[in-house]
């Protein structure tokens, strides 16, 4: 089965930034273990800092992936052009989240994206990115 994980801004920095809210290891390391803990999985990884690079990302793989895994950062509380792409493709999006966004400000409450989404996931640490892996795993074969 093939997934495509998508990270949006700033998670790029993810094992050096605020550690205390995102841990300590880096993306590309946890994306490694993943991807030997779940063979079964083709795991393509994206990540940028720019929204127009996120929707062409996600706008391309409609129809070519079983599933998108989605963390826009920032982008989720404010992008309703990402939003406006998930809705427009067939491929299920699982948005998720490192930190608990409801326990952090109020801005970061609200998700523009979700209602697009198949689900979300938030406060889990990078654990968040293998629960939604479980949710592919869970879905009837075609």
């Amino acid at each position: 089965m093939k997934i495509l994980i998508i990270n949006g801004p700033n998670l790029n920095l993810l094992g050096t930034r605020e550690q205390n809210v995102y841990g300590n290891q880096s993306f590309e390391t946890y994306l490694a273990d993943i991807k030997t803990k779940y063979p079964a999985f083709h795991m393509d990884y994206f990540q940028s800092n720019v929204e127009g690079e996120l929707i062409n990302h996600i706008q391309a793989a409609d129809k070519k992936y079983a599933g998108i895994i989605l963390n826009a950062g920032a982008y989720t509380h404010t992008s309703i052009a990402i939003a406006d792409a998930i809705a427009a493709i067939s491929t299920p999006v699982i948005e998720v989240h490192i930190s608990n966004i409801f326990a952090r400000e109020d801005f970061r409450h609200v998700s523009y994206l979700g209602k697009h989404c198949k689900g979300s996931i938030s406060g889990f640490g990078l654990t968040s990115y293998e629960l939604a892996l479980q949710w592919f795993i869970l879905q009837p074969r075609a």
